[in-house]
């Protein structure tokens, strides 16, 4: 019998190990080694909403927050929404990430997280938190923030894409969450040819701050384009 999804994406995150070069200031924080039960609650979340072999559309983030993934292992998911929505409690730490109250608004809208779950799958072209150093302090920082960065870590994100798409991913479009992210994606496609049509969305960290008197403008925008 064939491994469903949620087998696969859970053996794909266990394995996730970031060996390459980093430019200075940066550093790579892998969730699924740094605590045990992100390792547990990631797996519960799968087996609960990927157990199957359905065909997804995929949607592209940029890359884990410390907040969100980088604690839950599940992309735009802080511990909150983890347990209020998804019902799956996480005893070793608590977060509030600013993406994922847009992200389960949207969902909820979609028709709850079982359907949209069923249809979508969410990761990040670099899908592990990425940090820098600022003033002595380490902050979330994006693949592309810096050139050296996105050269050192661009092979890293085609292979990880790739193994992603093997998946049973959709990869006639993509839908992408930010506009600096597509078009960085776009040249990776150019590089790669993974993807068909390249469906852009502005971020839920963007709507969240700049635009969040308009929220319903967007989920709309984000439901029209995922339910077609």
């Amino acid at each position: 019998m064939d491994k469903s999804f949620a087998v696969q994406v859970i053996e794909f995150n266990r394995t996730l190990h970031y060996t390459g070069k980093l430019p200075d200031d940066f550093q790579v924080l892998n969730p699924y080694l740094d605590n045990p039960e992100t390792l547990e609650v990631m797996q519960q979340f799968y087996h609960k909403y990927y157990n199957d072999s359905n065909r997804r559309k995929f949607l592209l983030g940029i890359n884990p927050s410390r907040h969100g993934a980088g604690v839950t292992g599940v992309p735009f998911t802080d511990t909150k929404r983890l347990q209020s929505i998804c019902g799956i409690k996480m005893h070793s730490a608590y977060t509030h990430e600013v993406s994922s109250v847009f992200v389960y608004d949207m969902i909820a809208e979609y028709g709850g997280p079982e359907e949209f779950y069923r249809e979508v799958y969410i990761n990040s072209p670099f899908p592990l938190a990425i940090v820098r150093k600022s003033k002595g302090n380490w902050v979330n920082a994006n693949y592309y923030d810096d050139k050296a960065l996105f050269n050192d870590v661009k092979d890293f994100i085609i292979d990880s894409l790739k193994k992603h798409l093997s998946l049973n991913l959709d990869a006639s479009e993509v839908f992408i969450m930010g506009k600096k992210n597509a078009g960085f994606l776009t040249k990776i496609n150019q590089e790669a040819n993974l993807f068909g049509k390249m469906t852009v969305l502005e971020h839920p960290r963007y709507i969240q701050q700049y635009k969040s008197k308009e929220k319903q403008l967007y989920i709309d925008k984000y439901i029209l384009a995922l339910k077609k």
